[in-house]
């Protein structure tokens, strides 16, 4: 009645974690999953890191494969889609011994790897900016590619690869990333689902915490506005 909405939910999960933590989670996601269900919430989504001392790049990537299809699989019978997010900022991988997916093509290619038909992105702009993706790729995306969109807008005169990762702008803010373009974009292949903000800036974590809420509205408000939606 209030039109609110649960945008998405944590499966809970450790699946990078010792094989004890991680079977101990998987025993409890179907409870999890029936509840999110039962709350009218069908999307989740875990971060996919972009480098590894431990692993290389096959092994890891064998690993989340292995390791996902399972919770994919569990989650599926629920109705539930899930969203990886690759982390773009060559600041986050550097001095890493292996390189792992951190492209929104390489992460397209781990949601296929895991093969169960209810997996895709979890399409952040941030991080399709600084891994230098193109606006073309975009254009690509099929509508169950993507499951939940975060938005941020990066600090102007910084290359790209320069970017450090808790380092944002407010979407909008600065206009170094294309947000109306990739708004319109997304809006052009059928998404419907959540547009969440991550306002990983010092300015409004300086500001009480309902001037930080309304700032942040503003600033989502600013880019419909842009994209006339």
């Amino acid at each position: 009645d209030a039109g609110i909405a649960m945008g998405g939910w944590g499966f809970g999960v450790n699946w990078r974690g010792p094989d004890a933590d991680y079977d101990a989670g998987l025993a409890q996601l179907p409870e999890r999953a029936a509840l999110a269900a039962e709350l009218g919430c069908y999307r989740t989504t875990t971060v996919v890191g972009p480098a590894s001392n431990d692993m290389t790049f096959q092994e890891n990537w064998d690993f989340s494969v292995k390791r996902l299809r399972p919770i994919a699989e569990i989650l599926k019978e629920h109705g539930h889609s899930i969203g990886l997010e690759f982390i773009g900022p060559a600041t986050s991988r550097a001095g890493s011994k292996y390189l792992f997916a951190y492209s929104m093509d390489a992460m397209l290619g781990l949601a296929a790897a895991v093969g169960t038909g209810n997996v895709g992105l979890l399409f952040d702009t941030w991080h399709w900016y600084t891994c230098r993706s193109a606006i073309d790729d975009v254009r690509k995306l099929s509508v169950s590619d993507v499951v939940y969109v975060h938005i941020n807008d990066a600090p102007a005169g910084i290359d790209p690869y320069d970017q450090i990762d808790n380092i944002r702008c407010l979407p909008a803010e600065t206009g170094v990333i294309p947000l109306t373009e990739l708004m319109q974009i997304l809006t052009e292949i059928g998404y419907e689902g959540p547009v969440t903000p991550e306002p990983f800036s010092q300015k409004v974590n300086n500001m009480e915490p309902a001037d930080a809420a309304k700032a942040t509205a503003e600033s989502l408000d600013q880019v419909w506005e842009n994209a006339g939606l």
